[in-house]
């Protein structure tokens, strides 16, 4: 079957590229704020990059899912392989593509700025790769938090300035649980197919209840904690304007609060909603970082 350009787009699932998108570009907006050396292009080069490994990743875990029987006709989520839009194949050689491009780019980064940027890179993708493994055995919401904002940030901080500024992960606490949060929606609500593949989830050793109040704060918290970065003057207060993208947390944090009512029907796209939640979020923190230094 012969493939348009915007079905191998649709393959990656694009909707999820704040995740990986939004924790580079709040380093890089940090980075301006502390009127640190700043190299404009690396900082594009860094954001395309990791959008490619982020797609990569997201093909090869749709194709664990699928091989696995994670991914069903029953199941919500990519249902490319499944109703068989695209082949296993097809979708091995797409990952396989996106990882050498990201490689290739990944590599060319560490020329041009050092070798730390070669572990952070190494730890990405071996983290990307053996992900699926780590889902299956509850490990996914560290591996989340890692690849999507500790070691963007920090591999970030060093592309654009030539150094590690370690500060910059006071903001990796608030963009990471919104990013674990779009996880553990899709988690929660998959808790029964996940159980009958022979998986192990988090959600599935905590039940469902806690992983519903658990939701509820990685996407609330995130909030509390810039109160207490701004307080401690850590931050500067005009991160407050995140506070503008509440009503959307509170908004998801209800939905899932009423699954009882609603059933899983009433959350099935909360992952989808929470990757919005992260893309309204942090582009405020943008916003606050960049105002900060001008005003």
């Amino acid at each position: 079957m012969k493939h348009s350009f915007k079905d191998w787009v649709v393959a990656t699932r694009p909707w999820s590229f704040p995740a990986s998108a939004m924790p580079v570009l709040v380093t890089i907006a940090w980075c301006w704020a502390q009127g640190t050396a700043f190299n404009g292009w690396l900082a594009l080069w860094a954001l395309v990059n990791i959008i490619f490994v982020h797609a990569a990743g997201n093909v090869w875990s749709d194709i664990a899912d699928y091989r696995s029987g994670v991914d069903a006709k029953d199941t919500f989520g990519v249902q490319l392989l499944v109703n068989g839009d695209f082949t296993p194949q097809e979708f091995k050689r797409l990952s396989v593509t996106l990882n050498i491009i990201a490689v290739a780019g990944g590599l060319a980064l560490v020329a041009l700025t050092g070798l730390p940027l070669l572990y952070i890179g190494i730890a990405g993708i071996a983290l990307s790769l053996l992900y699926p493994y780590l889902k299956y055995h509850a490990l996914g919401d560290l591996v989340i938090i890692l690849c999507y904002s500790v070691l963007p940030m920090t591999g970030t901080s060093f592309i654009v300035s030539g150094a590690i500024h370690w500060p910059v992960l006071w903001l990796a606490v608030p963009v990471g649980l919104i990013t674990v949060a779009i996880l553990h929606a899709n988690n929660v609500r998959d808790i029964e197919t996940d159980s009958r593949a022979g998986i192990s989830t988090f959600p599935m050793l905590t039940g469902r209840q806690f992983g519903v109040w658990l939701y509820a704060a990685e996407v609330l918290v995130p909030f509390l904690w810039l109160v207490g970065l701004m307080i401690a003057r850590v931050e500067p207060w005009w991160l407050g304007i995140a506070f503008l993208a509440m009503p959307v947390a509170v908004k998801n944090a209800r939905t899932i609060l009423a699954y009882k009512q609603g059933g899983k029907e009433s959350y099935a796209n909360l992952d989808e909603k929470t990757a919005q939640l992260q893309l309204i979020f942090s582009l405020l923190l943008i916003i606050g970082l960049l105002l900060s230094r001008y005003l």
